[in-house]
């Protein structure tokens, strides 16, 4: 999959125009992802020596881009001071509807080819499942000896 990632608020905290602290295994994630063959494209509004810091800094963690906004790399900017569309088939951002999910969700839908609403039934079960374990531990203790000794 071509996967199209956004710097400030989704790999690093937003501190836009300095680089933020680095999102909780965001750089971890990026590199699983390559490592499966997926294509990473830098999507993000900086540009110039703004730009090069961003590439640095993750070049600097272990992620080397596809391209940068861009679609490859030989591509050249058809627009100038701002990010176009790209053709990816995923991206990851914070602005999303919904907000930004974690890195952990985001790698589990990519890798397990998931839509959100299977994460979300996913997690729904789990919940439903230790709900139902809690209320048998806790119905347990209420029982009192004689429930103990004969239930």
């Amino acid at each position: 999959m071509i996967i199209a990632v956004d710097f400030d608020g989704t790999i690093v905290e937003h501190r836009y125009p300095e680089i933020g602290r680095e999102k909780p295994f965001a750089f971890d994630t990026l590199k699983m992802l390559q490592k499966e063959g997926h294509r990473l494209i830098l999507w993000t509004v900086r540009e110039d020596k703004l730009l090069e810091e961003a590439v640095d800094f993750c070049r600097q963690h272990g992620v080397e881009f596809y391209a940068v906004n861009t679609n490859y790399p030989e591509e050249q900017e058809a627009h100038q001071h701002f990010s176009r569309k790209l053709k990816a088939d995923v991206f990851i951002d914070d602005r999303n509807l919904g907000g930004m999910l974690d890195w952990g969700s985001i790698y589990r839908i990519i890798h397990y080819r998931l839509k959100i609403a299977d994460l979300v039934a996913e997690t729904l079960d789990e919940r439903l499942e230790e709900g139902i374990e809690r209320r048998k531990q806790e119905k347990k203790k209420r029982q009192g000896l004689f429930g103990k000794l004969f239930g």
